[in-house]
């Protein structure tokens, strides 16, 4: 690991109440490693009774919405953002649901229940190549078996229809 403000490598050195933390010798400061962090979008109808789930280009599964937050952005701009990108749909309203470390892209997801007008036009972008409105049933049906995205929705499931 090197340093990301001076290019030094980084020492490992113990910290009180941390225990082993890379250190760079050159800036005299412990540096934490970075952690990417990114949305999980359970999005809903007005009425919280239909899911819209995404068959990304090439996968053969459908998952949740889901993307990046940029650096200097908030989760709460990142999901209208993320959202209108990947299918012209406006967030109405969302609240947080939870979160879970997805070890395949070694990043921290944060779910949220995100509202959206399901007659509006989906017009999808290059990322997605199929969106389905599903009920509860379909959408446990549907989602990748064991996947982050599973976890989030079978979570979320329960919650639908209590409007915070």
């Amino acid at each position: 690991m090197y340093c990301r403000d001076c290019g030094e490598k980084l020492t490992l050195r113990f910290m009180e109440n941390e225990g082993l933390v890379p250190f760079c010798p050159r800036c005299g400061k412990f540096k934490f490693p970075f952690f990417p962090v990114a949305v999980s979008m359970t999005v809903v109808n007005r009425s919280e009774t239909k899911i819209l789930l995404a068959k990304h280009v090439g996968d053969q599964d459908f998952k949740l919405f889901a993307g990046y937050i940029k650096k200097g952005e908030s989760a709460e701009k990142t999901i209208p953002r993320e959202l209108k990108e990947e299918t012209r749909l406006n967030a109405l309203k969302w609240r947080y649901f939870g979160s879970r470390y997805h070890e395949a892209k070694d990043i921290l997801m944060l779910n949220f229940i995100v509202t959206v007008d399901e007659n509006a036009e989906i017009a999808l972008n290059e990322e997605i190549e199929e969106t389905q409105w599903c009920t509860p049933e379909e959408a446990k049906e549907l989602i990748r078996k064991g996947s982050t995205a599973e976890y989030f929705l079978l979570g979320a499931l329960p919650e639908l229809g209590k409007k915070k």
